[in-house]
C-alpha cells in the first residue's frame, strides 16, 4: 500500500511540473482527477480496442484506438459508452468476414496519415491559397465518392443508423 501513496505523490509532483510549464506558456490548466479505462477485443485475430476517460464531472471520453484511431465522442453515462461500443463491436465482427477488411483498415489509417501530414502542411509551411484550393477540391472528390459508393452498396447494419452518412 505504501508503494501506491509513494506512486500517487511522485505522478502530481509531476503533474504539477508539467502544469508550471504550461501556465508559463500562457495556458491555463486545470488537473482532472479522472480514470482511464482501455478496452480490447479479439475478433478472430482482428484486434479492436479503445480506451476512456472518466472524469469527475462524470464525462466519458471514448476513443477508437485499433485497428487506427478514431475519436468518437463524449458520454454522460457509462451506459452510452458500453451502448456505442457494443454497436462498433458488432460492426467490426461483422466486418471481419469482409473480403475487404483490410483494404478497409488500409484506407482508414491512409486518411489518418494524409490528416497529420495535411496538418505538418499548414504548421510548417506558408502555403498558397491555390494549393488549398486543390486540396479543397480533391476533399470533395473523395467525399463524392464515398456517397456514390454508398448509393451503390448493399446496406447490412440496421441495429443503429449511420452518423456520418
Amino acid at each position: 500500500m505504501k508503494w501506491g501513496v509513494n506512486m500517487r505523490k511522485y505522478i502530481n509532483s509531476e503533474a504539477r511540473q508539467h502544469d508550471m510549464k504550461l501556465i508559463q506558456l500562457g495556458a491555463k490548466v486545470e488537473q482532472v482527477n479522472g480514470k482511464m479505462c482501455y478496452v480490447k477485443f479479439d475478433i478472430e485475430g482482428f484486434e479492436l480496442a479503445y480506451v476512456y476517460n472518466i472524469n469527475k464531472k462524470g464525462k466519458y471520453f471514448l476513443e477508437r484506438i485499433k485497428p487506427y484511431p478514431l475519436p468518437m465522442k463524449e458520454f454522460t453515462c457509462e451506459s452510452d459508452v458500453v451502448d456505442i461500443i457494443k454497436i462498433d463491436l458488432e460492426q467490426f465482427k461483422n466486418a471481419v468476414h469482409s473480403r475487404n477488411i483490410n483494404d478497409f483498415v488500409t484506407i482508414s489509417s491512409e486518411l489518418n496519415k494524409t490528416i497529420k501530414q495535411f496538418e505538418d502542411l499548414f504548421l510548417y509551411y506558408n502555403v498558397p491559397k491555390i494549393e488549398t484550393q486543390i486540396i479543397m477540391g480533391k476533399i470533395g472528390e473523395i467525399q463524392k465518392e464515398i456517397k456514390e459508393t454508398k448509393e451503390n452498396s448493399e446496406r447490412i447494419y440496421f441495429t443503429k443508423d449511420p452518423d456520418n452518412l
